[in-house]
C-alpha cells in the first residue's frame, strides 16, 4: 500500500512480545478482543468452582477416614476421654476387684491349717478319774475307761452330789486322758450327757504334773467341740468339772462317753 511498514511491525512486536504465533482468535482484530476476555473469564469460573468443590470433598473424605459415617466416628475417642476411661477401669486405692473376679488371698487369710500341715483325729489310749487330791480320790475310778467307749448309753459318770457345786464338799472333779504320744493339739470333741449345765476346763501338757488351761465351756451338754487356739504340745488332757448338770434323780452328776482330739503334724 506504499506505507512505511516499520511502525506497524514495531506495534505488532509490542503487542506480541513473546514472539509466538498468534492464536486463531487474535486474528479477529481489536473489535473482538474485549468479548474474548469476558468469555475466557466466564469459562474459568466454573472450572475454579469445580476445583474448590473437589478440594472440599477430598478434605472431608480425609477427615472422616472415608467411612461415610458421622464426622469423627472413625477417629475414636479423644486422648482426654481415653485417659478418663482408663482411669475409671484401673483399680485405685480402696477399690477391690468386682464380685466374681476372685482376688488372690493375702497374708493371714487362710482359714485352715498352714500349707503342708496334716490334721488328724486321735483317740486317747486311756482315761483315769482324778479328784482334788489326784488319782487317789477320783470319782468312779473303775468306770473311767467307759469315757472312751463312744456309747452314750454306757458313759463314765462322776459321783452324784446334792448341788451343782459338789455339795460344797470339794472344788471339782475330772478325767485325765492319755494320747499315747505328744502332739500339737488343735481341738477336742467331748460327748457329755444330754442335760446341759456342766462347766468345765480343758487342761493340756506333755506331763501329768504340768497341765495348763487351754479351753473352757459353761452350761454345756451333749456333743461339745472346742478349738485350741494356742495349739499346745500335749500328751495328756484333763477335763476338769467345776459345776455339774442336773440328773434325772434330782441330784447332780456329769457323764462322758467319748473324747477325741484333733492334732496337726508337718
Amino acid at each position: 500500500m506504499g506505507a512505511d511498514p516499520g511502525p506497524l511491525v514495531g506495534l505488532y512486536d509490542a503487542l506480541h512480545a513473546a514472539g509466538g504465533p498468534p492464536a486463531p482468535g487474535d486474528m479477529a482484530g481489536p473489535a473482538a478482543s474485549a468479548p474474548r476476555g469476558r468469555n475466557r473469564g466466564g469459562r474459568l469460573l466454573p472450572v475454579v468452582m469445580a476445583a474448590v468443590i473437589a478440594g472440599s470433598v477430598f478434605l472431608a473424605y480425609q477427615l472422616t477416614g472415608g467411612t461415610g459415617g458421622s464426622p469423627g466416628a472413625a477417629a475414636g475417642p479423644s486422648p482426654a476421654r481415653a485417659a478418663a476411661r482408663a482411669a475409671a477401669r484401673a483399680p485405685g486405692p480402696g477399690r477391690g476387684p468386682r464380685p466374681g473376679q476372685g482376688a488372690a488371698p493375702g497374708p493371714g487369710s487362710r482359714r485352715h491349717a498352714p500349707a503342708g500341715a496334716v490334721v488328724s483325729s486321735l483317740k486317747p489310749v486311756s482315761a483315769t478319774a482324778v479328784g482334788p487330791g489326784g488319782t487317789s480320790d477320783g470319782d468312779n475310778p473303775q468306770g473311767a475307761p467307759l469315757a472312751l467307749s463312744g456309747d452314750p448309753a454306757t458313759p463314765w459318770h462322776t459321783d452324784w452330789y446334792t448341788t451343782a457345786r459338789f455339795g460344797n464338799l470339794q472344788r471339782g472333779t475330772g478325767l485325765l486322758v492319755d494320747l499315747g504320744r505328744t502332739v500339737t493339739a488343735t481341738g477336742v470333741a467331748i460327748r457329755l450327757g444330754d442335760r446341759p449345765g456342766a462347766d468345765f476346763q480343758v487342761r493340756a501338757g506333755t506331763s501329768r504334773a504340768h497341765l495348763r488351761t487351754v479351753a473352757s465351756a459353761d452350761g454345756a451338754g451333749g456333743a461339745v467341740r472346742l478349738s485350741l487356739a494356742s495349739r499346745p504340745r500335749a500328751r495328756y488332757l484333763l477335763i476338769w468339772f467345776t459345776r455339774l448338770p442336773p440328773d434325772a434323780a434330782g441330784t447332780y452328776q456329769a457323764d462322758v462317753s467319748s473324747v477325741t482330739v484333733t492334732a496337726a503334724s508337718g
